[in-house]
This record gives C-alpha cells, sequence and structure tokens, in this order.
C-alpha cells in the first residue's frame, strides 16, 4: 500500500460498489496534485465483511485522524455478492445504504471531516408523498444530517433537488453531468448529424432538462427546435409499481424530416416509455434519434435497445459511468459512456480546497465552443 503525501489531509473511502470509478477519481486528483501515480494514492484501505447472517461490518485499515474524508458509493451496484444462510444475494440500495452508514460510523470520532459522494441518490424517485408511504430519500438525508462530522452531501442529477429541505446543518450539492454528456456526443457525430436538432422531453418533468440541452446549443451553426411529450396513465390500475402508460402526446413542431432528435432524462429504467417516444419520432420523419440520460439502469435487460438499434429505429444511448453498467451491456454499439470521473475529482479538490464550486456548477459555454470547433474543422478539411 502506497501513502500520498501526509502534507495533504485528504482521504478517499471507496466503497467496493464504486471502486473502478473510485481509481479513476484517485488518478486525476494525483494529477491535480503533482504527485506520482506509482508512489502515492488517496485511496484509503478498508475491509468490508459480511457474515453469514447477513449483517456487514466496514473496518479501515489507516489512520483518518485529522483527515478530510470523501466517500464514494454507488447504491445502483447490484453485482455484488454476499451469503446469508447460505443463500447467494446481491446487494440492494438498501444494502449498500447501510455499508456507507457502518463506513461513516467507523470513522465518525477521529475524521476532522466527512463528505458524502453519492451520485445515483437514494430513493431518489421516493421524493415526496402521494398516499401512506414513506418519504424514503428525504428519511436518509436527515438521518446523515444528524451525523457528527458529516459536512457535505454530493450528488448528481437528482430526480428532486427539493429533497435537500430534509437537511439543515450539512451541505447539499447536486451537479449535472450534461457538458460530460454534451461533449461526447459533439465529438461523435459528425456536423451533418448537429445541423438540425430537436430537443425532446419525454414527460412534463424533463421540461427543464430539455432546455438545458436546448440552451447549451446555442450556435448559430444549428437550426434548434424543442418538443415534449405527455404521459397519458391508467390511474385505475398499478403495475410493477407504476401507473401504465396508455399514450404519449407530443407537443411541439410536427415537421422534423430530416433532424435529429435528442431525448433527455435523468434515467432510463426499462426503457418502455422510451420505445413507445422513438416509435412516436419515427412517425414524424426525424432522420436519427438519440437518447441522453445520467443513469441507465436497464432494469429489464438491453435486449429491446438491441432489438431497436438493429432495426434502425435509433442510433444510440448516451449515458454516464456515474453508477454500474454491466461488462456485457458496455460492449453493445450503440451504448456510449461519458467518464465524469474528472468532473468527480474537481468538485472533492475544490471543498476541499474551500474553493468555489460555481463555475463546475454554471459552466454551459462548453457545448457551444465544441461544436464551432467541429465546423470549422470540418469546414477546413
Amino acid at each position: 500500500m502506497k501513502k500520498q503525501n501526509e502534507t495533504i489531509n485528504l482521504r478517499l473511502m471507496v466503497f467496493d460498489s464504486a471502486e473502478e470509478l473510485g481509481k479513476k477519481v484517485d488518478e486525476h486528483l494525483l494529477e491535480m496534485y503533482n504527485l506520482d501515480k506509482e508512489k502515492n494514492t488517496f485511496l484509503i484501505p478498508i475491509k468490508q465483511n459480511y457474515f453469514e447472517d447477513g449483517h456487514l461490518k466496514v473496518e479501515i485499515n489507516e489512520t483518518v485522524r485529522g483527515k478530510d474524508m470523501f466517500m464514494l458509493t454507488d447504491i445502483g451496484n447490484y453485482s455484488l455478492e454476499y451469503k446469508m444462510h447460505g443463500f447467494i444475494n446481491h446487494t440492494s440500495p438498501n444494502d449498500l445504504m447501510q455499508q456507507l452508514k457502518d463506513g461513516i460510523g467507523a470513522c465518525n470520532c477521529h475524521a476532522k471531516s466527512i463528505n458524502v459522494v453519492m451520485p445515483l441518490l437514494y430513493a431518489g424517485r421516493q421524493h415526496r408523498r402521494n398516499t401512506r408511504e414513506n418519504l424514503a430519500c428525504g428519511m436518509m438525508l436527515h438521518e446523515l444530517d444528524m451525523m457528527s462530522r458529516v459536512k457535505s452531501f454530493i450528488t448528481f442529477d437528482a430526480h428532486d433537488q427539493g429533497v435537500e429541505h430534509a437537511i439543515h446543518n450539512m451541505e447539499f450539492d447536486n451537479f449535472f453531468p450534461t457538458n460530460q454528456i454534451l461533449e461526447k456526443m459533439i465529438n461523435d457525430l459528425s456536423m451533418n448529424r448537429l445541423k438540425k436538432i430537436v430537443f425532446v422531453a419525454p414527460d412534463n418533468g424533463a421540461v427543464g432538462r430539455r432546455n438545458v440541452y436546448l440552451n447549451s446549443f446555442n450556435s448559430k451553426k444549428i437550426t434548434r427546435e424543442a418538443g415534449s411529450f405527455y404521459k397519458q396513465r391508467d390511474y385505475n390500475n398499478l403495475v410493477d409499481g407504476k401507473y401504465p402508460i396508455i399514450a404519449h402526446d407530443y407537443s411541439g413542431m410536427k415537421d422534423l424530416d430530416g433532424y435529429t432528435a435528442i431525448v433527455s432524462d435523468d434515467m432510463i429504467s426499462s426503457g418502455n416509455s422510451m420505445f413507445d417516444i422513438i416509435e412516436e419520432l419515427n412517425k414524424l420523419g426525424v432522420k436519427y434519434i438519440y437518447l441522453a440520460t445520467t443513469y441507465a439502469l436497464f432494469t429489464k435487460g438491453i435486449d429491446k435497445f438491441e432489438e431497436y438499434y438493429n432495426a434502425g429505429k435509433f442510433n444510440g444511448l448516451y449515458t454516464t459511468n456515474l453508477s454500474y453498467i454491466p461488462e456485457e451491456y458496455k460492449k453493445a454499439k450503440w451504448l456510449h459512456i461519458a467518464d465524469c470521473s474528472k468532473l468527480i475529482a474537481q468538485i472533492i479538490y475544490n471543498i476541499h480546497n474551500d474553493q468555489s464550486i460555481d463555475s463546475i456548477l454554471k459552466d454551459k459555454s462548453l457545448p457551444v465552443r465544441l461544436v464551432e470547433e467541429k465546423f470549422n474543422r470540418e469546414k477546413s478539411e
């Protein structure tokens, strides 16, 4: 185990749920501090043990006294396994939430501060009460807020940022990986596909996100249009915990012949509603269809995405590595993953050094610069 410069009192506690992402974040931090990657690391060694009755324990194998701790977890990683009473179980968000709390408890009395980095927000969609149900996301935040030395909570693309009203002591920062997704998309696509774009919101809740994408392409080189779908649901029946969608109604310019459609949302679970939208956009005459989402959960696998791609019904899905995606899914030709590890490292660096994060939160100029550069480059060729 190599140790980093002891004058920098920053440590990363990366749980096994976020191990791959955590290693990349560590590498970026070492670059920012100009430290040798072969001899240094900010990662702190920990043991994550499950007992045969299902209980778990997190042990820290290095002192954290007086250190600023940044804990990185991915509550969406269902690939991890543990044995309980002879049965093999896969970790759930509840398991990984408890693991995080156990890690906080392990260093609570010694660390100078504790900062939680949880990109995929636990119970993020359980943000309001419609009937006799728990406000699980708010309760989780309130519980962390009451723990001593927990200074800040960092998440990405929260389904509803209003959940921060559940806390009063720790900081709550919600970042968007829009630039990382758009940078990859712009680099991948030709100007021919970027010249005419219709930005589409799949439902009412995604209109604000669509407008961010729309405004990010504020370039004279591009013709931009905006469209929205409105979901009609059957509220008389509950299927798999959801009221089924019976129709998607489109609002916006109908003549989309030759346009590239970019459909943006915070997460795609099963993808069923996206398939309906793809069908409707094809009827409107769009030439290319790309989906953009922070979290591609693929709760029912990717077979139908493969089917739609092979049939030429959509052209690609852009997402991030902020939550777990199986290795076999990453091989799909239509799946494009934007790396957000440098973004996380920059956030950690700024917070640890008491620097402003305003530029990270509000930088909207990058997509336009990339489009202008791409246009000039392709024109010169």
